[in-house]
């Protein structure tokens, strides 16, 4: 018997089975992990994640291929796990974008849930554009559309790219094309409710995504996405689903950098009077003072105070 080996990508995982697109051919085969398999020492609960790269082997026609080794990540989301012993859960790998989408209504996405996110996105070398969705619904509500700008002010001050997008009328949908198109792999996440699962039907016809609602009395949305899942887009590129995520745990990181992934509090670093100074009751605090002018977003620091206090926490934000 011949034993064909090629290399693959991840584009879905359910279990102990790996749905893995042939890098030659294009071809996509139900593959198992192999017994031999090598993964350098990993201690996520999952071995394999959407977007990492792999070795797989053939045995032939009747038996499934097996992957025998994970390549190495360039970069990966990770969330707290469930599962103690492992300490943490691979949410998608090799990313060359993540894109959040947020809501500011119905429901809406607090600024605690988004910076957490952003803070493990820096932590792992992934850069962000957030995407406001759900823009239809905004029209005539003068609160809603004032908060809008106001996070796309906070956000913009703080280095971060965001596009406004509706799936129900395609607004901004023509951007949101062209910057997945460029970046290559793209990881499109954000808690349930925001529109993910219906922008993706829109970017990718025929796929047909299951898509939920939101809850009346809680505000909150219903989960659609089981599992994190990659597609090729028409006009370039891939794009990540991942199901609702409600936190992030901040796993792997230390608390004493934390606000080194905060870009505009690590930027008056220098400026302050102590080079080890954590922004929070040290003297001449030059991201204090920034604050209390108003050039940092007094949001973006307080959700740092309570990131920093409650690093060990894993706390669900909505």
């Amino acid at each position: 018997m011949e034993i064909r080996q090629t290399r693959g990508v991840v584009l879905r995982t359910t279990g102990s089975w790996y749905r893995v697109r042939d890098s030659k051919t294009g071809g996509v085969y139900s593959c198992r992990a192999g017994g031999r398999l090598r993964l350098h020492g990993d201690r996520s609960t999952n071995p394999f994640a959407v977007g990492d790269g792999v070795v797989i082997e053939f045995h032939g026609q009747d038996e499934s291929p097996l992957i025998i080794e994970r390549e190495k990540r360039r970069n990966a989301i990770v969330r707290r796990s469930v599962n103690l012993s492992k300490q943490r859960q691979i949410v998608a790998a090799n990313l060359d974008r993540a894109f959040l989408v947020v809501t500011v209504a119905s429901p809406e996405t607090s600024t605690g849930f988004i910076d957490r996110f952003l803070v493990t996105a820096e932590a792992y070398g992934v850069p962000t554009t957030l995407v406001f969705n759900k823009c239809d619904l905004y029209k005539g509500q003068l609160d809603a559309i004032a908060r809008l700008d106001y996070l796309e002010e906070v956000y913009s001050k703080a280095g971060y790219s965001s596009l406004r997008t509706s799936a129900e009328t395609g607004e901004g949908l023509g951007k949101l094309k062209s910057s997945l198109a460029s970046a290559g792999i793209n990881l499109l996440s954000g808690h349930s409710g925001v529109g993910k699962s219906t922008l993706i039907n829109r970017l990718v016809p025929g796929l047909e995504l299951k898509t939920g609602g939101v809850s009346s009395v809680h505000q909150k949305g219903k989960h659609t996405t089981t599992f994190a899942e990659m597609f090729a887009l028409p006009s370039g590129g891939y794009i990540v689903d991942t199901p609702g995520i409600k936190g992030f745990g901040l796993v792997e990181l230390e608390r004493g950098k934390l606000h080194h992934y905060f870009p505009e509090l690590f930027a008056k670093l220098p400026a302050c009077k102590f080079h080890n100074c954590l922004h929070r009751n040290e003297p001449k605090c030059a991201v204090r003072e920034a604050v209390q002018k108003e050039e940092i977003a007094e949001s973006r620091y307080l959700n740092y105070l309570d990131l920093y206090e409650n690093f060990e926490a894993n706390t669900s934000y909505r």
